[in-house]
């Protein structure tokens, strides 16, 4: 539902979702988002990159610079391969529940 809300603001499509943190490094669940949202999903080789992207803001606003190598390079893309009408199905049936709740 996030995903289509960002779709719409932007208006335009969504090719890739890139993740970080430790979920990020739960295969099944990366390739399950993949499947669910119908786009690739991208891990990068630091999972923690939010982290790094905190501290490099931090040192700039104190004038200094974090200098890394290629932080953003992705590890592993997981590209869906969930049809359109079993992903319609599983979609389906979550905001059938959700609507329950």
């Amino acid at each position: 539902e996030l995903v289509e809300a960002m779709r719409t603001d932007a208006d335009r499509p969504m090719n890739q979702l890139r993740v970080d943190g430790g979920a990020a490094a739960n295969d099944l669940l990366m390739q399950l988002q993949a499947d669910l949202l119908g786009v690739s999903v991208a891990r990068p080789a630091m999972l923690e990159s939010t982290a790094l992207g905190a501290a490099k803001l931090a040192a700039r606003a104190i004038g200094l610079s974090l200098q890394h190598s290629n932080d953003s390079t992705a590890l592993r893309v997981f590209v869906p391969s969930m049809s359109e009408g079993t992903r319609a199905d599983h979609l389906g049936r979550w905001r059938a529940a959700v609507a329950k709740a």
